[in-house]
């Protein structure tokens, strides 16, 4: 679901109704594209994130602080000269489109009261937080915007703020029954397509929404639609533009199931089919923080960890050629006995070799059947069964060298996907911190001169079962490592993905004697969610207890073996284990 014209109607109705008048007491900039304003009013503060990611933009309030770098960047460093302690007087939007803009009266040096400005662009990849003066010229903006990269228009300090042109999108609040008509007759194309292409800040969704509530097939042709859909369609619409005006939202999720689909500012009745499907919400802010936490989370994260996700990848792609190129090299040897044999037989049977034969019929007796020996003509039957014992004796050094070698490779994809797969379920930077510390010491990575070992402060997944039994999960090798062979004890049971990268699972046993079943299925469903089999429907999980768990010498991080075990194929859903939080 896209953060539409609507959607950010309704949370500037929230933000007035919460932040004027308010003083702007903290500016922070936690990420390079993303604000954090404290807003006190007499009743208590608001935090009000402003993101302009270019995957996720988003605008609300949280009740969540957010840590912030030692130094501040120079945008929020002049934010903090120009608005700090300033008072919010004007929260607007223009027309329907996805722009905020927040007005901070305060102060200047020369003790004259000034007006500023920051909007806020949430349009996708292109989103933006510009800061403005009285005169609308640009001060500065989060993300710098040159003619080279747009030639639609410049975000450089300096420059006339003006809003990009809306592709000949109608203003949806300007509109009435007979502009409506004509904008959606006119297009060949779904009817719900029509609508959102005709008019700005309506999303697919909420077209698809009005084409419900209208009683309209949303796939079909608007071109084919009659007088009278046309007119109950506009009527919808109009209706929904009044209620904008008004400011009447319902902020509701529409679920399948237990998952959330679809958000938006009004109830989705097209969703209304199954029971209990629509969840709605006090405001706008509450709903997008808990629809958006964990997405927002993982895109935070996953931008964070890409240089890591690089250097593991390169180092996966050249072991894995290496591991190819030395399996082939290693079935080039499988003749090898062959030769062997026929440099014995040769030196059995040589003797009625002909001058010049060019092969030599003889009997294996290690197996009773005859075999035709390829000879060189040119050389005798000694010389030719020297020369078999020659290609014999290099093939098994190679054997035997490559066996070596392919053992050491198979180790080294084996730690570079399991590092892959720590990758995938890291929540935090204390995540990252402690996955670079591994690559570090496993030399993918060089330590700047002089660096110190990074402290870590990265703990285990936490879950109890519905029991109440511990279970941990370790999210990178060295966890997996300290749970299995410091933490756990040896009646413990430990959980992991059959064949496969994955977290070790620890079930605390307690002063129990054993564990229920609904628990041993849980942990063995935390294994296979934390596991590179999680999108599968089920994953065959191994389960032991602890004592029988051994990790042999030299074996890379997270590396165990175990030669009696019981084993269960189980879904990968967690959602309801419950969590303790970090």
């Amino acid at each position: 679901m896209a953060f539409d014209g609507v959607t950010i109607a309704c949370i500037a109705s929230e933000l007035r109704n919460k932040l004027l008048g308010g003083r702007l007491c903290k500016i922070a900039q936690p990420e390079e594209d993303e604000l954090l304003l404290t807003v006190k009013q007499p009743g208590g503060q608001y935090r009000l994130l402003l993101s302009a990611s270019a995957s996720l933009p988003l605008v609300y309030l949280t009740g969540t602080n957010r840590p912030s770098p030692s130094t501040a960047p120079n945008f929020c460093m002049l934010l903090r000269k120009h608005l700090q302690n300033g008072r919010i007087v004007e929260i607007s939007q223009p027309g329907l489109e996805r722009i905020l803009r927040i007005v901070v009266e305060r102060l200047d040096e020369m003790g004259d009261l000034r007006r500023k400005t920051l909007i806020v662009e949430i349009m996708g990849k292109h989103s933006n937080i510009i800061f403005c003066g009285e005169d609308g010229l640009i001060i500065d903006s989060i993300k710098h915007i040159s003619a080279a990269v747009s030639s639609l228009r410049e975000v450089l300090p300096g420059k006339p703020y003006f809003i990009a042109g809306t592709q000949d999108k109608l203003d949806p609040l300007a509109a009435d029954a007979d502009s409506f008509r004509l904008a959606v007759a006119a297009k060949p194309q779904p009817v719900f397509r029509a609508v959102y292409s005709a008019f700005t800040g309506i999303s697919p969704v909420l077209a698809q929404e009005l084409c419900h509530r209208a009683g309209v097939d949303a796939d079909l042709s608007a071109a084919g639609l009659t007088e009278a859909d046309l007119d109950h369609l506009a009527g919808v619409f109009l209706d929904m533009m009044d209620a904008v005006r008004r400011e009447a939202f319902s902020p509701c999720i529409a679920c399948t199931g237990s998952r959330p689909v679809e958000f938006a500012a009004f109830p989705l009745t097209m969703y209304m089919e199954e029971r209990d499907s629509l969840k709605e919400y006090g405001s706008m802010s509450e709903l997008v923080e808990q629809y958006y936490a964990q997405k927002e989370a993982l895109t935070r994260i996953r931008q964070k960890s890409s240089d890591l996700r690089r250097i593991v990848q390169t180092a996966l792609e050249r072991s894995v050629k290496k591991y190819d190129l030395q399996l082939s090299q290693m079935n080039d040897t499988k003749k090898r006995e062959t030769y062997r044999i026929y440099g014995e037989l040769l030196n059995t049977y040589g003797y009625s070799v002909s001058p010049g034969a060019k092969s030599l019929e003889a009997v294996n007796y290690y197996n009773g059947e005859t075999v035709s020996i390829p000879l060189d003509p040119t050389l005798s039957a000694t010389e030719n069964a020297k020369r078999y014992f020659e290609k014999y004796g290099k093939m098994k050094r190679t054997f035997e060298a490559l066996s070596e070698l392919t053992k050491e490779v198979k180790a080294q994809i084996d730690h570079l996907e399991s590092v892959n797969a720590a990758l995938d379920i890291a929540r935090k930077e204390e995540d990252l911190a402690e996955i670079r510390e591994e690559l570090a010491e496993s030399g993918y990575i060089r330590r700047k001169s002089g660096a110190k070992k990074q402290k870590i402060t990265s703990r285990p997944f936490h879950y109890i079962s519905s029991d109440g039994f511990h279970i941990y999960v370790g999210k990178n090798n060295y966890q997996n490592d300290w749970l299995t062979f410091q933490f756990a004890t040896g009646n413990d049971w430990w959980f992991h993905a059959k064949h496969m990268p994955g977290s070790h699972v620890i079930v605390k046993l307690g002063n129990e004697k054993e564990l229920p079943d609904r628990t041993f299925e849980e942990a063995a469903r935390l294994a296979a969610y934390y596991s590179k089999g999680r999108d599968q429907e089920k994953v065959e999980v191994d389960y032991i207890q602890k004592k029988h768990v051994k990790k042999p010498g030299g074996a890379k991080p997270g590396f165990v073996v175990y030669y009696t075990n019981y084993s269960m194929s189980i879904g990968t859903s967690i959602e309801d284990i419950q969590k303790v939080e970090d």
